[in-house]
């Protein structure tokens, strides 16, 4: 399926694909990403993080290919240092977050921007993921939050979410697309944006048309991007919806350093 290296992108998403639960790169994983570069091979991310809890990482292993963040609001090259591609959810989301807080007091929640993450509701969840993302929140009323909002993330007990789901679900809202992207996360996104969207528009923008795109993912923020993959790999412990639609189900998980072993695939594909 390979023929030569040069043209093959291998993009995985971070939490729980790429990282285990420590959120320390393993060793095996971000060797093999080196060894790949080296042979000439592409490597990149695609996160819902946004870029101030993304960095923190790149000092562990380099990408030498823009990166997809905020599950697909922004392209960034990191050589260049600016974003190639940008989408915004609508102004009235500013409208829908009010009232999904004022509803819903126990959800913590936070909103990304280029510049900084912003926190109109804080709850231990929230702080939890703050601490984990290593970001160091701006807390405001959600009307102090500046423009320009990449994603919303909110952050409720997993046992809490259907709650939550349905709430949103009956009041209907359009415009804009709620996806859950971990047991205790659901996001609000711009309508029709997705990892998958931007994958397609990084393929254009930095004319890799005539590269093999290895997706990898395990949740379901991952499932576009891995239905625009002209592969998709996932790891063991990936949820069964994502399974589904992937070409190859790894017999590694995250802990086991599922990336590596998608490496080790591709070598063996080389033509």
């Amino acid at each position: 399926m390979f023929e030569d290296i040069s043209k093959v992108l291998l993009i995985t998403d971070m939490d729980g694909t790429f990282l285990p639960s420590s959120k320390v790169p393993g060793k095996r994983s971000v060797d093999a990403i080196a060894d790949f570069q080296r042979k000439g091979g592409k490597f990149s991310i695609a996160t819902g993080r946004a870029f101030q809890a993304a960095q923190q990482y790149f000092d562990s292993f380099s990408v030498n290919c823009p990166i997809i963040m905020c599950n697909g609001g922004m392209v960034y090259d990191l050589a260049e240092r600016r974003q190639i591609h940008d989408v915004f959810v609508p102004d009235f989301t500013r409208d829908i977050v009010a009232e999904i807080l004022r509803d819903n007091p126990d959800a913590g929640c936070e909103v990304l921007t280029l510049d900084a993450v912003y926190v109109p509701q804080m709850t231990p969840l929230e702080a939890k993921h703050n601490v984990i993302c290593k970001v160091e929140p701006v807390i405001c009323t959600v009307e102090e939050i500046p423009e320009n909002w990449y994603k919303v993330l909110f952050a409720i007990e997993p046992e809490k979410m259907e709650r939550l789901i349905s709430y949103v679900q009956k009041r209907g809202w359009s415009g804009v697309d709620f996806v859950r992207s971990a047991p205790e996360y659901y996001e609000i996104l711009p309508q029709n944006i997705s990892k998958g969207s931007a994958l397609e528009k990084m393929r254009r923008l930095c004319g890799m048309e005539d590269h093999t795109f290895v997706a990898m993912g395990d949740y379901n923020n991952d499932i576009e991007m891995l239905q625009a993959a002209d592969l998709a790999v996932c790891p063991s412990n990936a949820v069964d919806e994502v399974k589904a639609v992937c070409d190859i189900v790894l017999d590694k998980s995250c802990e086991e350093d599922a990336v590596a072993a998608a490496l080790e695939y591709i070598y063996g594909q080389l033509g």
